[in-house]
């Protein structure tokens, strides 16, 4: 369990982020359209999961904003923004605002998601929603980034998640020859 704030009050999650190195938790989300995506379906690709309590509120839509400009670059990688608003509410937050790049994807169908990744909020007036996180996964589904936002209402750092994606790129052969000597 993990103790972050909302508004400078303690409220806890049920349990911890998934260990950088460690495989990522099995999941399974829905899409807007109703059909489901998994970590299955993700496999080979690089991954960004931002997770957040709803996009009712004005620093979730921000970060699904800024999360699709910065990744805008990056068409070899997933970027998922993962809540529990319906797929409809997601659907129509990204039209209205054009975002093109992110993939909404919701865990109200899947509760075991918040609790594999440690991110469902057990106490406070938003229990039952996804604290604010970070997960970032290379190619082969392994952890290299993850972000508990410590504060709800504090936006993550966008800087961090999207380095560790770009620096998980595919390495040349040269960079490889390089780190065995």
């Amino acid at each position: 369990m993990a103790t972050i704030t909302l508004n400078g009050n303690p409220t806890h999650t049920c349990g911890e982020l998934p260990l950088v190195g460690h495989a990522t938790p099995s999941f399974t989300l829905t899409r807007k359209d109703l059909s489901e995506v998994s970590s299955v379906d993700l496999a080979g690709q690089r991954v960004i999961l931002s997770i957040f309590p709803s996009l009712d509120t004005s620093t979730c839509a921000e970060s699904v904003r800024k999360f699709n400009h910065l990744t805008a670059d990056l068409q070899d990688a997933v970027m998922l923004c993962v809540s529990m608003d319906l797929p409809f509410a997601q659907s129509q937050f990204c039209g209205a605002e054009h975002l093109e790049r992110v993939v909404p994807a919701s865990a109200f169908r899947h509760l075991d998601f918040g609790t594999a990744f440690g991110v469902t909020l057990i106490d406070g007036p938003m229990r039952g929603l996804l604290a604010r996180a970070v997960v970032a996964l290379d190619e082969n589904g392994t952890v290299v980034h993850t972000e508990l936002v410590s504060e709800l209402t504090r936006e993550p750092d966008y800087d961090l998640a999207i380095h560790a994606i770009r620096n998980r790129h595919h390495p040349c052969p040269e960079d490889a020859l390089e780190s065995s000597e």
